[in-house]
């Protein structure tokens, strides 16, 4: 079907129409450019309230039982989960109003040739009407005039009172308008052939023409506007995987949920480590004694003030706001001017300290080892090429970073002593419950070296975890690193005096990083097995939790198992949230 056979006499309908339509492809955009501004504030609204309920640091301590960290990973998912919908707000923006407002632009100024086109042809068919006209009254007046000249000769040659000579004049005047008459015929009659020709060109070969222009124009803006309904619906389709990894990830934090384990979590954060009380002993009265009057009953040495001190029962609960208030620990339970061997808690309390701050020095100790043999390699360095530096400018550092190292070492065998004393007093078994008359007796048997030497390993361990975190920030490559190097000299350089784990790495403990982005897998690689490394298959999709920060590595996580490592840059092509606005 064509407009220019069907719609020939609609010429003002046609540009009415196609006037519309350019302005429901306007109304179109503006749908799509204020859902893309929905989706950015959604996704906005999401990542403030997975900020606002991550765990502070004084709530670190509640986040051990199962279901705080179910809530954790899923404020992560749901974090990637807002990443997902400004992505569909970015890709919608780029690939449907970016094109749209275009296609919106070229079709008014199209449009707008086209009926100016027409408009002239309208003006040449109405000035051949018009000559037509012109030609047709010229040939109606002459028409007339002869008429009435004819009129005028035959009364003349009729009328025997007027001389030859008026009546010559008469017949000569009747052959000018007849004459005259006959001109305008002619040209009138080639006047008609002329607008009857434009005319017919008029209407079925110029207005055609422009209305199939127009035609094609208003079925090239319907065609966009399905095409740009089917990009926006690709775009949400393809978040979809991604969307539902992260409600998968919901689920399988939530499954991961135990209420056994939280609770035996319980038991181990608030038991202090002291035995129940003993019985009452009983107490003999002489006759005619006053049972009132009589001596107070004498509670055991470990009565049940003691016994109650540093657990729930023992103190009162303040109010602590926040989700997971329920599981709030209780402040009491850490004496404000508490010592520094923790010797005012209880047994049990003072034994999880002690392991904590011999982790904490530990970590310190690493730190310091991996700085000084940083500084001895600089300085190394600097012995071996001096157009580098001089030594001697890093001679104080090392002085310094070696009283510390001293300091920290001190401190580190203090606590491990303590934590060895502490941890043969809890483990050993409570005094059997003897009988109310026969006199009390407490043995305490000692498991110590079995416990000191756990935690000395617990502690090692944890030391040597962080190697990946302290290569990656002393800049070199999570294969090739500075602290691998540093680690293999230490062995060289400490005494045997020294402890085994003070030359292991520092841990940095960080908590799980929000996704800057997304990448793609451009070429397959292999871990090399150091820990820091992440294998990836070519064209696997990843998040970005680091971006490359000059030493050639991008740190990533897989999302199914939640595996992070770092992968060579040039390996991905990388898409960060900020960039795509």
């Amino acid at each position: 079907m064509n407009w220019g056979t069907e719609l020939w006499d609609q010429y003002d309908n046609l540009a009415a129409h196609t006037q519309k339509g350019i302005e429901f492809l306007d109304k179109y955009g503006n749908f799509v450019k204020e859902r893309c501004a929905i989706e950015l504030e959604y996704a906005t609204k999401l990542r403030r309230l997975v900020k606002n309920y991550q765990p502070k640091r004084k709530e670190e301590d509640e986040y051990q039982y199962t279901s705080c960290k179910a809530f954790r990973q899923l404020l992560q998912e749901l974090g990637d989960f807002a990443g997902q919908r400004e992505v569909v707000a970015e890709n919608l923006q780029s690939n449907v109003i970016r094109e749209l407002h275009l296609l919106a632009k070229e079709l008014r100024d199209e449009r707008k040739q086209h009926l100016n086109e027409g408009a002239k042809q309208m003006a040449v068919l109405n000035s051949a009407i018009g000559g037509l006209e012109r030609a047709r009254r010229a040939y109606e007046r002459a028409a007339r005039e002869s008429e009435r000249a004819l009129d005028a000769f035959q009364r003349a040659d009729a009328d025997l009172n007027l001389s030859r000579a008026e009546v010559e004049k008469q017949k000569a005047n009747m052959k000018v308008r007849s004459q005259a008459c006959e001109d305008a015929k002619l040209e009138y009659a080639e006047q008609l052939r002329k607008s009857n020709e434009q005319q017919r060109l008029h209407y079925e070969q110029r207005l055609p023409h422009v209305f199939k222009q127009l035609q094609d124009l208003d079925e090239k803006r319907i065609k966009n506007i399905k095409n740009f309904m089917l990009s926006s619906v690709e775009v949400e389709r393809k978040v979809f995987p991604i969307i539902m990894q992260c409600l998968d990830g919901m689920e399988h934090a939530a499954k991961s949920i135990n209420e056994k384990e939280d609770t035996q979590l319980v038991i181990e954060r608030y038991k202090s480590g002291f035995v129940p009380p003993e019985d009452f002993p009983f107490e003999e009265q002489r006759a005619g004694s006053d049972m009132t009057d009589s001596a107070p009953v004498h509670l055991p040495h470990l009565n049940h003030l003691t016994a109650a001190r540093g657990t729930v029962s023992g103190n009162k609960i303040k109010k602590r706001g926040g989700l997971l208030s329920i599981f709030s620990s209780n402040k009491n339970n850490i004496s404000t001017d508490g010592k520094e061997d923790y010797s005012d808690l209880p047994p049990n309390q003072k034994r999880k300290k002690l392991q904590a701050k011999v982790q904490e020095l530990s970590k310190q100790v690493a730190q310091e080892q991996a700085a000084m043999d940083g500084l001895m390699k600089m300085k190394g360095v600097y012995e071996t090429n001096p157009t580098l530096g001089d030594p001697m400018t890093v001679e104080g550092q090392l002085n310094e970073c070696c009283d510390k190292l001293k300091k920290l070492r001190a401190q580190l065998r203090k606590f491990e002593e303590l934590l060895s004393e502490a941890s043969s007093q809890v483990s050993a078994p409570p005094a059997p419950r003897a009988h109310p008359q026969a006199p009390q007796a407490t043995s305490i048997g000692s498991n110590s070296e079995s416990l000191s030497r756990s935690a000395s390993e617990s502690s090692v361990s944890t030391g040597t975890a962080a190697g990946g975190g302290g290569a990656r920030a002393a800049g070199g490559s999570p294969e090739s690193g500075l602290g691998g190097e540093l680690a293999g000299q230490n062995i060289e350089h400490t005494n045997g005096d020294d402890h085994d784990h003070e030359s292991d790495f520092d841990y940095y403990y960080e908590p799980d990083l929000q996704p800057l982005g997304y990448c793609k897998a451009l070429y397959p690689f292999e871990a090399n097995g150091t820990g820091s490394t992440m294998r990836m298959e070519s064209g696997e999709r990843l998040l970005v939790l680091e971006t490359d920060a000059g030493d050639g590595w991008t740190r990533v996580r897989r999302h199914h198992t939640r595996e992070e490592g770092f992968v060579p840059t040039t390996y991905i092509a990388t898409t960060l949230y900020a960039d795509a606005h």
